[in-house]
């Protein structure tokens, strides 16, 4: 992936903030604006969404794994803290990534919902995990049926396994399965698909009903003895935001 690309995609997301900001006939603040800019002069930062339903604060040492990749595997200048914002703060709409992810029934507000939507809608990019791995279960229903009202009915549709997500960086054919599927967890399921919104043919908002929050949230220390690095698909998910 070159530099430009990158440089392209950062670019889209501080427009996205500015615009945001505008709308609101409020100017950014100090905070607003030194988030906007990627303080410290990062290529990336990873922001977790906290929403007032539910339990956001799930699989806490994931990000961290997951940043540690970025910065083995890529040249990326990558902030190793993990930022969490409120969905409902305009702060989250100049963020180049945001994670959401719960086990619990999500109820968004209406600064939530229209957050959510506005950053979607002007170019971010929302990875959603189910830490459930339950298609039928609190957090996958209730999700699903926050993005149907936001985004339409038929909005959220599986991805096919040639889908440039799958080769942002490693290659996959298809999206890999967890532990937690291939253990029986939730609804003893292995999901050989992931679903997506696509918005002027750009993905948007990428979920996932195959737990890989908790795939990854172990001890950074038990990495040495994986047979393969899991979250080598993580690396795909952001390198794929930053460039599309």
């Amino acid at each position: 992936m070159s530099k430009d690309a990158i440089t392209r995609a950062r670019f889209l997301r501080l427009l996205t903030g500015a615009i945001a900001g505008a709308a609101s006939a409020a100017p950014l603040s100090a905070t607003q604006r030194a988030i906007g800019a990627g303080a410290g002069g990062y290529d990336f930062w990873f922001t977790r969404l906290k929403y007032n339903s539910g339990n956001w604060d799930v699989d806490q040492r994931m990000p961290a794994n997951l940043l540690t990749s970025l910065i083995d595997y890529t040249s990326l200048r990558v902030d190793p803290k993990e930022q969490v914002i409120a969905l409902s703060d305009p702060r989250m709409l100049s963020a180049p990534f945001c994670y959401l992810a719960g086990h619990k029934a999500v109820e968004f507000s209406d600064a939530e919902r229209r957050n959510f939507e506005r950053y979607v809608r002007n170019g971010g990019f929302v990875f959603v995990d189910d830490c459930n791995h339950d298609i039928d279960g609190l957090f996958a229903k209730s999700f699903e049926a926050q993005m149907a009202r936001i985004f339409g009915a038929d909005a959220l549709k599986k991805l096919p396994d040639d889908h440039p997500l799958y080769s942002s960086f490693f290659k996959f054919k298809g999206p890999p399965a967890t532990s937690f599927e291939l253990n029986g967890w939730g609804d003893d399921l292995v999901h050989d698909y992931l679903k997506g919104i696509t918005i002027n043919g750009r993905l948007g908002v990428l979920y996932s009903n195959k737990d890989y929050g908790c795939e990854w949230d172990y001890d950074w220390r038990n990495k040495r003895f994986l047979a393969e690095d899991n979250t080598r698909f993580g690396v795909n998910i952001i390198m794929y935001a930053l460039s599309n």
